[in-house]
């Protein structure tokens, strides 16, 4: 089940609210525990004994780390072991596999026949919120959960159990105790939520044709290889920044308030500070539980670097197991390694006037690796991009864009590189995690009208066609 299905929006959500608010506070967890589960198990009811495995798991750790406070820190690292093996097994074990078979043939052995595992979805970032709450409860960062029920329901809470944002239990964990419903915040999250839906229908996924039709030419040439690559910058950003929306949405129809998963990502002045707006849960939970463990810039300069390049590999590794994303995680981490070293952790190291735009041809060529399913194919786009393969659209590009698309890409564009007029556009920051104020993005009762009535038109679209999967499910 998805955010942007029929099923959910006009069945699972009303359900799922009329028995939330109609049950006693003290039950809020358990309606939340069983409705994850019944929206988790939509996709596969086998997974979801793996799923309470690995809740009950690190909930049986965590008591181990409190009781057992002498031997805390090999405790917590059996545990941080045990989900890494986890996540290890069902989301690269075929990757490995593959690339040792790759090895293989090039020194003319015979290729090793293994199994396929299937990779449950979801399962980076409830391991990664199980590695965190683990991290801070023998830091002593994070109080414990106050029962079995309120961890579990932390772990699966579903409006952002399959692409985030990756939460923390020390972030949420008052909130899990004593948390405010109100009309306000309801309307805030209905609000919320619709814009996010609108992102995803709207934008999202009309461009989605546009990057399919351009990644899967063989050759493309210099208009195809931009045209793609554009669309498909445009429809990541507005399909995993709609599903944070709609996350952040529920969540505050809930009465949680989440972390803020984007801050104008595209208007950036350098790789350093386009980590600190994109995912914005995934980049600090790199910070904290990897790159500082690393050492971070507490041993001199060659290892801060050296840190910073290991922090983004892994991180690009995360996103799935290819060497795409390998590569695409290296991108990134030399770029940072070279803006540390002239200065980007305050300002960023490029002259003025070509600080965004060269940040931004640096985010568009990342997103070529990260889209295309092998590296030839990236390279394949990237030698259309210097236009070694042709110039003109290809006639299957020209046949394949309607007008819609193309005015489409054109708005998209308009939104990401609005608040660069914007006074505040560099100095705003998200709100924080419990945080008692307005969205950052607050609308006036008019605008709310017109999110409204877009919401109420894309459910028709919606209705009318088959629904598009959020891109950072695969992940």
């Amino acid at each position: 089940m998805v955010f942007s299905s029929a099923i959910f929006v006009m069945v699972f959500l009303p359900l799922f609210l009329l028995a939330y608010y109609l049950t006693p506070k003290r039950y809020h967890s358990l309606i939340i525990l069983l409705a994850s589960y019944g929206f988790y198990g939509w996709w596969r009811v086998d997974f979801m004994a793996l799923f309470a495995g690995v809740t009950l798991f690190n909930y049986v750790i965590s008591l181990f780390i409190i009781r057992h406070d002498s031997h805390s820190g090999k405790i917590m690292a059996i545990g941080v072991i045990g989900n890494l093996l986890t996540l290890g097994y069902f989301k690269y074990f075929n990757f490995g596999v593959n690339s040792l078979n790759l090895l293989l043939g090039h020194t003319g052995a015979g290729e090793i026949t293994a199994w396929t595992v299937i990779l449950p979805i979801g399962i980076s970032f409830y391991i990664f919120q199980s590695i965190s709450y683990l991290i801070d409860v023998h830091r002593g960062d994070a109080r414990p959960a106050d029962s079995f029920m309120d961890f579990a329901a932390f772990i699966s809470l579903f409006p952002q159990l399959i692409a985030g944002p990756v939460l923390r239990y020390k972030d949420v964990a008052d909130q899990f105790r004593d948390r405010v419903h109100s009309w306000g915040k309801f309307n805030e999250g209905a609000i919320r939520f619709a814009m996010g839906f609108c992102k995803k229908i709207f934008i999202a996924d009309t461009l989605a044709p546009i990057a399919d039709t351009a990644f899967a030419l063989h050759d493309p040439s210099f208009m195809d290889s931009w045209v793609g690559v554009l669309a498909y910058t445009a429809q990541l950003y507005f399909d995993f920044s709609g599903y944070s929306d709609m996350a952040v949405g529920l969540g505050l129809m809930m009465g949680f308030r989440f972390i803020e998963n984007f801050n104008h990502p595209y208007i950036s002045r350098s790789i350093t500070e386009f980590w600190r707006r994109w995912h914005i849960s995934l980049s600090t939970w790199l910070r904290d539980y990897l790159y500082i463990p690393l050492g971070g810039n507490r041993k001199g300069k060659r290892r801060t670097y050296i840190n910073l390049f290991l922090t983004m590999v892994l991180g690009g590794l995360w996103h799935g197991a290819n060497w795409t994303f390998v590569l695409w995680g290296a991108w990134h981490g030399g770029i940072m390694a070279v803006e540390r070293a002239f200065g980007a952790k305050k300002d960023t190291p490029y002259p003025k006037l070509i600080a965004l735009p060269l940040t931004f041809l640096m985010i568009l060529s990342g997103w070529v690796l990260f889209r295309a399913t092998t590296v030839s194919g990236a390279f394949d786009i990237y030698a259309g991009m210097v236009g070694l393969q042709g110039m003109a659209l290809s006639d299957e590009l020209v046949w394949s864009i309607t007008n819609l698309q193309i005015v489409t890409l054109l708005i998209a564009g308009v939104i990401i590189f609005a608040p660069i007029f914007s006074r505040a556009k560099y100095a705003e920051a998200p709100p924080v995690v419990g945080e008692e104020r307005s969205w950052a993005y607050g609308l006036s009762p008019a605008r709310q009208i017109i999110v409204c009535a877009l919401f109420t038109l894309g459910l028709c679209k919606l209705i009318a066609q088959s629904f598009s999967p959020f891109l950072y499910f695969q992940f």
